[in-house]
């Protein structure tokens, strides 16, 4: 059986980001008009910079779906920058502290970090995003749905309450240039950001992903590399410019005693038909994931951004060629990116469910993979067999 993955190609100045995603079973209806919706969220947001008054991505299908469905063989995804310009982008020789110049440059024997901040650019995850919402086709056969929101910019927190309806918490997102569904925390963001630009600076933050519908079992506890935790937060870290990662409670387990930690277990027979299978939590500090599988609860991930590494009022560097010291170089940037980034992080994180989902109930097609489904829920709620 294929597993399910993608890789990505492409510059930031290059002719086109490219997402291969293999693995995705016949069937599946792909929504183009959904995946170029994530793509334009990705672009949006409070504190971004000119590339992406240039840019309006949209994908192109170039292989594995015929009559709006995949057919099984690798699907391609094609995004084409407007601002293709890699043979003429000139050399980058001092090094911007944060960013991926100086260790790429040394890394490749060279004095033009061009070399290297082209493919380490977050353009990439315009790909990312689009391979995420393409394997959310799939979750979305299967009722399970992602949120992710902007928990935080510079010190304006927001307050979030998941007790209110899903479809609420997204119209208020949506409503909001950054992101975030508290009307008040994203003006106190607004601010920041504005204090932050005039000061010629950049500020970064907190993002949260929610997956909800997700069955148990998900990922695995027997071998290290497969426990969905630690997968997850493999795919969030490797976003440009996060440095953290947490799942559910996160580090606030660690000053907490057990009773204040672990989520009690009770049963409910009314709600056996769901997902979770009638299983009940009084709290969710696991952030759904228990031994490295999913328990059937939300599956909570959140993630933090460090600040854009390109300042408008640069940093000390080296110049790579004398060696003296200077400035850093100064690319066109943003002031502030959480918002997209959490457009990311929903994206990656759909992908890693999408591909524990396909390895715990795979198939060929999307009729099996139903069928597969379908038996284990009926299985489940027969226990004890």
């Amino acid at each position: 059986m294929p597993q399910l993955r993608y890789r990505t190609a492409g510059e930031s100045h290059g002719k086109a980001l490219i997402a291969l995603v293999e693995g995705m079973p016949a069937g599946v209806t792909v929504d183009v008009n959904s995946i170029n919706a994530e793509l334009r969220r990705r672009q949006g947001g409070y504190g971004r910079g000119g590339r992406q008054r240039i840019e309006h991505d949209a994908v192109e299908v170039l292989s594995g779906v015929r009559r709006g469905k995949t057919i099984a063989s690798p699907v391609v995804l094609q995004i084409l920058n407007k601002d293709s310009r890699l043979d003429e982008a000139p050399p980058v020789t001092r090094p911007r502290p944060g960013h991926a110049d100086l260790a790429g440059s040394i890394k490749w024997l060279t004095t033009d970090c061009r070399e290297t901040l082209e493919r380490a650019s977050a353009r990439e995850t315009a790909a990312r995003v689009a391979a995420g919402a393409l394997s959310r086709c799939l979750l979305r056969e299967f009722g399970i749905d992602v949120f992710g929101y902007v928990v935080s910019i510079g010190t304006a927190m927001s307050s979030v309450s998941f007790e209110e309806p899903l479809d609420e918490l997204k119209r208020r997102r949506d409503a909001s240039d950054v992101y975030c569904p508290d009307e008040a925390a994203s003006e106190q963001m607004r601010e920041q950001i504005r204090q932050a630009k005039a000061a010629g600076d950049t500020l970064g933050g907190l993002v949260e992903a929610r997956v909800f519908g997700s069955p148990p079992g998900l990922g695995s506890c027997v071998h290290f590399d497969e426990k969905l935790d630690g997968r997850l937060a493999q795919a969030v870290m490797s976003i440009q410019a996060f440095k953290a990662v947490e799942i559910g409670l996160g580090r606030d387990v660690a000053s907490l005693p057990g009773s204040q930690v672990h989520d009690e277990i009770g049963f409910d027979a009314s709600r056996r038909d769901t997902p979770a299978l009638g299983f009940t939590r009084k709290s969710n500090n696991a952030g759904g994931l228990e031994g490295g599988m999913t328990n059937g609860q939300p599956v909570v991930v959140r993630g933090a951004m460090k600040p854009i590494s390109t300042l408008l009022q640069p940093l000390a560097s080296v110049d790579l060629n004398t060696k003296e010291v200077t400035k850093a170089a100064y690319e066109r940037s943003d002031v502030c990116a959480v918002p997209a980034a959490s457009v990311i992080v929903e994206n990656v994180v759909a992908f890693e469910i999408a591909r524990a989902f396909v390895e715990k109930f795979g198939g060929d097609s999307i009729t099996e993979v139903r069928a597969n489904y379908d038996n284990f829920l009926r299985t489940a709620r027969r226990l004890p067999l």
